[in-house]
């Protein structure tokens, strides 16, 4: 199972972006998805979640400006980040609660994260 996650980069206070994160490999199914953030030398915290079940929750502080959606078909989580402010400047991770195959056809429960993409918003 692998996370591979894009959409980082650089933009102005004010303006958008938006992340997403395709999970590939033998899935069998995806509980939640979710996006968490590591601002420079802080802990890693939780920006965004999605269940199966189409419920989400989000940090106060994205609140109205950030909005979680998912891809069933392609089993991929986006993050679309609008109203983006200096102070949201950090390293993306999205996670996922998944299960999954093994190469001796067991089923593991996995909650792997992706390799973290960038964001900068500069003032």
């Amino acid at each position: 199972v692998q996370l591979q996650a894009s959409g980082g980069g650089l933009v102005q206070a004010g303006g958008s972006l938006r992340l997403s994160c395709a999970v590939s490999g033998k899935i069998i199914a995806i509980y939640a998805m979710g996006w968490y953030r590591q601002l420079p030398g802080k802990q890693r915290e939780l920006v965004a979640t999605l269940t199966s079940d189409g419920r989400t929750d989000y940090a106060d502080f994205v609140k109205g400006r950030f909005t979680i959606s998912r891809d069933s078909a392609k089993n991929t989580v986006y993050l679309q980040m609008n109203s983006l402010k200096p102070e949201d400047t950090a390293v993306y991770y999205c996670n996922v609660d998944l299960t999954y195959y093994s190469a001796s056809a067991e089923i593991i429960a996995y909650k792997p994260w992706g390799q973290g993409t960038l964001v900068t918003v500069s003032s």
